[in-house]
């Protein structure tokens, strides 16, 4: 039986490749942060299935810890401060994480285990001003925000550690990928849960800040799937995981509404733009600046030819399935709320 270790395993990632791994017959263990109230996240349905450690990205010693108590196989580093916007608010302690923390779980691989496999999750968010496009493995970086940079450190650290220690270490360049699990400070979330509550009456209009920014977004699963495609190659490598297809972040608002059989009309421009619901003319929608980034990132578009070629990797979820996915599972979440009042 495999031992698998998963960092940030009670994360939407985490959830899912703990799921994946599991039905695959690992033997899987996870890091969490000790809190005053237990909290399993998005692992509470396995939470019997799985070994849990108390570790933090930051202190090398509990990660040695970690790796002498799973002797893992595979090593899936998904830990991270996730939020590109939080990124501004506490840089440092997002480096710390993001780029050093990296280190120290390569760190502890080397003095545990050398032989295990390491998944590194890099992110689009390192191409930032992008360069050329679509963007692939061998397009420049020029990240835009301190989350892609320390990510960017964290990527071209797990690069160093497999040239010159010969470690299987390998990194997922991972476009925006959501999931029903998504938490609600994402705008892809934001947007799903404030959909079904203007639908249902409880709320009355969503803000968003640059509605025409691009992304290419992909559902969680099927990147998960990719992650554990790379560790079974015989060479380690670099791989873009994306659909090659790009959205607006309007897009995805007209979508999600429709979902709920809510038409959208738009009206203005930049901040001034509001949606409107044609049915009854109310505006649900509306630009508010301060949601807008200090240095935007226009447009992600991945191309994951490679990833396709060597891994045999594709994406199973449409873009208009992820979001009906999300809409569903919120409309449920909110009438557990309602009747739970």
């Amino acid at each position: 039986m495999k031992k698998a270790l998963i960092t940030g395993i009670t994360g939407q990632d985490g959830s899912y490749l703990a799921e994946l791994l599991l039905e695959k017959g690992y033997e899987v263990y996870g890091t969490w942060r000790r809190k005053s109230k237990v909290d399993y996240g998005n692992i509470e349905h396995i939470k019997d299935e799985v070994k849990l450690i108390y570790a933090d990205m930051t202190d090398l010693t509990s990660l040695v810890n970690a790796m002498r108590i799973s002797q893992a196989d595979e090593v899936y580093n998904l830990a991270a401060q996730s939020f590109v916007a939080v990124s501004w608010d506490n840089p440092t302690a997002t480096a710390d994480i993001n780029a050093i923390g990296v280190t120290n779980m390569l760190e502890a691989i080397r003095i545990v285990k050398p032989e295990a496999r390491f998944y590194q999750a890099s992110t689009s968010e390192m191409f930032g001003l992008v360069q050329e496009i679509p963007q692939k493995e061998t397009t420049p970086f020029y990240p835009r925000s301190p989350y892609g940079v320390a990510k960017l450190y964290g990527h071209w650290i797990t690069k160093n550690y497999r040239e010159s220690t010969g470690m299987y270490a390998c990194s997922g360049i991972l476009f925006n990928h959501e999931s029903e699990r998504r938490g609600k400070e994402f705008v892809t979330r934001k947007i799903t849960d404030a959909a079904v509550r203007i639908s249902m009456g409880l709320q009355d209009c969503l803000e968003l800040g640059n509605m025409d920014s691009k992304r290419d977004w992909g559902h969680s699963k099927d990147y998960v799937y990719a992650m554990w495609l790379m560790l079974q190659q015989d060479e380690p490598d670099d791989y873009v995981i994306a659909t090659n297809e790009t959205r607006t972040v309007r897009e995805f608002v007209e979508i999600a509404f429709s979902h709920l059989d809510i038409k959208i009309r738009w009206q203005g421009e930049g901040v001034n733009e509001v949606g409107i619901n044609e049915s009854n003319g109310k505006t649900i929608v509306k630009v508010n600046p301060v949601f807008f980034r200090p240095a935007e990132v226009d447009i992600l578009l991945g191309d994951p030819s490679k990833a396709e070629k060597k891994l045999g990797w594709t994406r199973q979820i449409s873009f208009s399935e992820l979001v009906r996915r999300m809409i569903e599972n919120d409309k449920e979440i909110i009438r557990k709320e309602m009747m739970s009042k």
